[in-house]
């Protein structure tokens, strides 16, 4: 009878730890491939277009903030009294792309609404920054845009 219960407890404190090691194995593995997800997000590009009459004008950017200003620094780097050394940051977080003004003084639209805190944006949203107008376009995979251009529209 003692060996028995031996035996029995032999395999208890067996199956115990398979299966702390087992969970330990599955929490290991959770983590790895949130760690993976992290490390390469998917960053859809994003491509700003100003139009001013007959002249047009492509920012294309593969990064997860971009500064626009009048500023050296700035990633949009834009020349017009109407903008501010730094004026408005776009930022990719929570799989969308976010607006928001950094206290220009001339203000900052989308589509004709002045934002006062971070608001998503949208393929083929209209931003303005003080007079400059940029239309966003986003591309959902590599090499195909959200919205066409209208180069895209003539051919």
């Amino acid at each position: 009878m003692e060996i028995v219960l031996l035996v029995v407890r032999l395999l208890m404190a067996a199956a115990l730890y398979a299966f702390v090691g087992w969970a330990f194995w599955l929490i290991w593995k959770d983590l790895r491939q949130q760690a993976r997800q992290m490390e390469a997000p998917d960053l859809p590009a994003l491509s700003l277009l100003r139009t001013d009459g007959s002249r047009e004008e492509a920012f294309h950017f593969t990064r997860t903030e971009v500064i626009i200003g009048r500023e050296r620094g700035c990633d949009c780097r834009l020349e017009d009294k109407t903008i501010s050394a730094r004026h408005a940051r776009l930022a990719f977080h929570h799989s969308q792309w976010w607006v928001e003004d950094l206290g220009s003084k001339n203000g900052t639209y989308l589509n004709q609404e002045r934002i006062s805190q971070a608001v998503v944006v949208t393929a083929g949203d209209e931003l303005r920054c003080g007079q400059v107008v940029l239309r966003v376009l986003i591309e959902r995979e590599a090499g195909s845009p959200a919205v066409e251009t209208n180069e895209q529209k003539r051919e």
